[in-house]
């Protein structure tokens, strides 16, 4: 389900320009800062660098025997 949101007008540039380097689009981009906040909020002793590594296993293909879905 998606919806409408009204957003800052430099929070969507910021977006832009970060998803750009990341090649993302703006939502993607807001989605993925979202997520960060999150796991943040849900887990404030850990660094970004971990919550970095867990987006990013989140991304991966899962790899032999054991795929969910």
């Amino acid at each position: 389900m998606s919806i409408n949101v009204k957003l800052p007008e430099p929070l969507v540039e910021s977006a832009k320009r970060y998803g750009a380097v990341e090649h993302r689009s703006v939502p993607k981009q807001i989605e993925y800062w979202s997520r960060i906040g999150k796991i943040a909020t849900e887990n404030p002793d850990l660094p970004f660098s971990v919550i970095r590594e867990i987006l990013l296993a989140d991304e991966e293909e899962p790899e032999g025997e054991y795929q969910f879905g």
